[in-house]
């Protein structure tokens, strides 16, 4: 499977990747996210910018880069730049699937997704992202699995998505709410032939929302490549706005606190790759430190002093708005 050539990747930074939610769309709900874009989110201009993005992690050594359908033009935007790109042939391209972007490049849309799991909704999607990324993609999860998602018993789906894996790709899904562990055992007991159908899962965790932790080491266990996004709680543990446990913690190790916030993420055992979501360059850099930070059981420790009830932490998520 071409998403297993990340276990060969052996750059200090092979366990972060770039995921382009805050790039490929103008409205997103980072915090923050109006100073680090500015005025002009053109479509050119966030080209530009995901180009930019994506020429600093290749450099850098990332080679996971993920998408999604909602995500505005970010597909576009990562097939543009593999095709200006022939030389970057050792990158993994993850996409997903389940949510239609309905916001028509405006950041005060009524809505700006809808989410979908229905067989029509894979079909449709599907169809529109070989379209742009062709033999490039490698994972295609479902968006957002949470535990009523029909996802889980639609024996139609199943084979769809079987015989994809079949023809190549890896499959996999990701969670968001407060019952991120019940939706990740409930995909793993999904079976087509008697073999599991999802080889990865990506699930939010970070120093604030931990209560995933338990079933992603199930799920590693189980032989799934754990990806983790939201390691940033949307720009809750950036400097401006980390808490002051996190800031005394980052002083101690001369960095910024988002690098120490990922990398109390990296040292998980059962965490595969750790997304960025940064929206310009010098945060990219910033991030990717996470990779050198040695934190001490002391440091640690404190950080757990962090955790919210999920419950507590999605709710509060619920409420960000898109900038």
């Amino acid at each position: 499977m071409p998403f297993a050539r990340l276990a060969a990747a052996t750059t200090p930074t092979c366990h972060i990747g770039l995921g382009l939610a805050a790039v490929g769309r103008p409205g997103y709900i980072n915090l923050g996210r109006d100073r680090d874009l500015g005025e002009d989110r053109t479509v050119e201009a966030l080209r530009e910018r995901t180009h930019d993005l994506l020429d600093a992690a290749y450099a850098q050594g990332v080679r996971y880069f993920d998408a999604a359908r909602s995500y505005g033009r970010s597909e576009e935007f990562l097939a543009d730049w593999l095709r200006e790109r022939p030389d970057a042939d050792d990158v993994v391209v993850g996409s997903k699937w389940g949510y239609t972007y309905t916001a028509d490049w405006s950041t005060d849309a009524e809505k700006h997704e809808v989410k979908d799991h229905g067989v029509a909704t894979y079909d449709r999607q599907r169809a529109e992202t070989d379209a742009l990324l062709g033999d490039r993609l490698d994972l295609y999860q479902i968006h957002s699995l949470t535990p009523d998602s029909p996802a889980l018993g639609d024996k139609e789906l199943h084979a769809r998505l079987a015989e994809a894996a079949a023809q190549g790709r890896t499959i996999g899904f990701s969670t968001s709410g407060p019952p991120q562990a019940d939706a990740i055992r409930a995909a793993l007991a999904v079976t087509v032939d008697g073999e599991p159908l999802f080889r990865t899962v990506q699930s939010t965790y970070n120093a604030l929302e931990t209560s995933a932790g338990p079933a992603l080491a199930e799920a590693h266990d189980a032989g799934l490549t754990v990806i983790v996004k939201e390691g940033m709680a949307n720009g809750r543990l950036a400097d401006r706005h980390a808490p002051d446990v996190l800031r005394a913690v980052a002083e101690e190790t001369a960095l910024g606190c988002d690098a120490v916030a990922l990398a109390l993420v990296l040292r998980q055992p059962w965490a595969g790759v750790v997304l960025s979501g940064a929206a310009t360059v010098s945060q990219l850099g910033s991030n990717l430190h996470a990779a050198v930070v040695d934190l001490d059981d002391d440091q640690v420790a404190r950080l757990g002093t962090l955790v919210e009830a999920p419950e507590a932490y999605w709710d509060r998520r619920g409420q960000l708005p898109w900038h």
